[in-house]
């Protein structure tokens, strides 16, 4: 089972890395184009919405309860019944989702409002942020409708990842970035706000995202009719399982609007700010977490009908010492060379050097929760696998209320860091009633081995931040290179950390059979 969780988990992280990558690049361009002003604050926030609900379908609440019903499906019945449960499960999703589209595109004045009320404020008022108001109402009703697309990208993906086809749902997003990219390149800089071409990328890139996926499916046997089917059994115990599932996944995405609301009253450049950060701690987070977590779901579930408690914790373990070894120097990484890395990703045409120092701010902040992130993508599933969402959905409940608590704590003294401060620390929050529950219900329990494995990852990971920090240059010595020798410092001091943590690993004594799923 190790082996092929480990050879599973490469795929998706392969395909990943290409999107990321991708992602960076399409980030780099936006930078370039429209900087942390307040066009890209209104491009962001028009982005963030359809983007919370793409990581909701995609990577969250859809996934944890379809996955598990389709495996148990698949397991004790025929390929007619897996056909027909898709069938029931995409026609009652295709009416919903239209509905919900429909009233997105309508009402995106009114979601406009509700989430950038600082904004809205100022157009009641006529204060100098009421065009910001009026431009994100415009752009998000042009974005709103990638909804549509990725909810049948996330039902086609689950299908593929559920039997086993990986690389396919991760390698889809590329197609988002690349739309994307062309039309900041090519239409963009033809319009007189550059944002609207911005806007449409996000809608014909969802449109090929899912379109990529149709021939896998027919592959597969399983691009079927729709059909109302929402009191069937099948479609009662995905919704039965997904309403909670919706809050208690996506706890983090839910705070990240919170914040894009109390951004809304601070300074221009906040949200890009919190933008940009948040998009260097994507990258290790959906290399690394979401493609574990996407990977352990299926065997989880598989585990839970057919295997016994035994194999069940021991997949979960896999996943927690996968994602520390990993998380672990990622998260010191982005906190000892935040400001280099936005620099050198970003320090070009409208973003500057202030924008990099105040994002790197935020990214220090939101790296200092990497770990926490993961942990919440592997542990959720350890509860979805075994159809139970009430649990997560008591702790998300828990985790928001602190989130809420915090933001007022941090943002007043902190601003548009402290709202990054508390996000991270409703994470670490979640991550540790997550594991306390799965604790409590006598399924998974960190054993002695592990821990010390995980502490062991821990000082290495603090001996590469502190070499990577003693050598690297200050913020004058970056801003006197040019970009190629800035790429090769930085790539330099990756590598040269990179280094010394898989040596640091291997003087403690870790060896690669400790991330096997029965490693000790």
């Amino acid at each position: 089972m190790g082996k092929s969780l480990l050879r599973s988990g490469a795929i998706v992280s392969a395909m990943t890395l290409v999107s990321r990558v991708l992602g960076l690049v399409r980030d780099v361009v936006i930078a370039n184009l429209l900087g942390a002003k307040a066009e890209a604050d209104v491009f962001f926030f028009a982005n963030k919405i359809p983007n919370f609900l793409r990581r909701l379908f995609a990577e969250g609440a859809f996934a944890q309860a379809f996955v598990p019903v389709f495996t148990e499906t698949k397991e004790k019945g025929e390929l007619s019944d897996v056909q027909a449960l898709v069938a029931k499960v995409s026609g009652t999703l295709g009416v919903l989702v239209t509905i919900v589209t429909l009233c997105g595109v309508i009402g995106a004045p009114v979601v406009t409002a509700i989430f950038g009320t600082g904004w809205f404020l100022d157009w009641v008022n006529d204060g100098p942020n009421a065009g910001k108001f009026e431009r994100a109402s415009l752009l998000l009703q042009i974005t709103f409708p990638y909804l549509w697309f990725i909810t049948f990208t996330a039902l086609s993906g689950a299908v593929l990842n559920s039997l086993g086809k990986f690389a396919v749902a991760a390698f889809t997003p590329v197609f988002l970035n690349v739309v994307i990219i062309s039309f900041a390149l090519w239409v963009s800089p033809s319009l007189e706000q550059p944002e609207m071409g911005l806007a449409w990328g996000v809608f014909f890139g969802g449109m090929v995202q899912f379109a990529f996926q149709i021939p896998f499916l027919i592959r597969a046997k399983m691009l079927v009719r729709p059909s109302w089917g929402w009191n069937t059994p099948g479609v009662v115990k995905i919704r039965t399982l997904m309403i909670p599932a919706l809050f208690g996944v996506s706890v983090s995405q839910i705070n990240l609007l919170f914040d894009t609301l109390i951004a809304s009253f601070l300074m221009t450049g906040s949200i890009s700010w919190l933008y940009y950060s948040d998009r260097l701690l994507e990258f290790p987070l959906g290399l690394f977490g979401i493609a574990i977590a996407t990977v352990i779901l299926p065997h989880l579930s598989s585990r839970h009908v057919s295997a016994g408690k035994e194999a069940f914790a021991a997949t979960v373990d896999w996943g927690v010492r996968t994602v520390c070894c990993l998380g672990f120097p990622a998260a010191f990484g982005l906190i000892v060379l935040a400001q280099p890395m936005l620099m050198v990703l970003f320090m070009h045409g409208a973003f500057d050097v202030n924008d990099s120092r105040m994002a790197s701010y935020s990214l220090i902040a939101y790296g200092s929760g990497l770990v926490s992130f993961m942990l919440v993508k592997v542990l959720a599933p350890g509860y979805y696998a075994r159809q139970d969402t009430k649990t997560p959905v008591r702790y998300g409940i828990i985790a928001m209320a602190s989130n809420m608590l915090f933001n007022l704590i941090f943002a007043i003294p902190f601003g548009y860091v402290g709202l990054a401060i508390a996000t991270s620390l409703s994470a670490t929050l979640n991550a540790g009633l997550l594991y306390r529950g799965l604790k409590q219900l006598d399924v998974f329990q960190l054993q002695p081995a592990t821990l010390i494995i995980l502490s062991k990852m821990i000082l290495s990971a603090v001996l590469m931040a502190v070499l990577i920090n003693w050598m690297k240059p200050v913020e004058a010595e970056w801003i006197a290179m040019d970009f190629g020798a800035r790429v090769m410092t930085l790539a330099g001091l990756i590598v040269g950390g990179g280094v010394v943590y898989l040596l640091a690993l291997l003087l403690l004594g870790i060896r690669p059979r400790h991330l096997a799923a029965h490693g000790s």
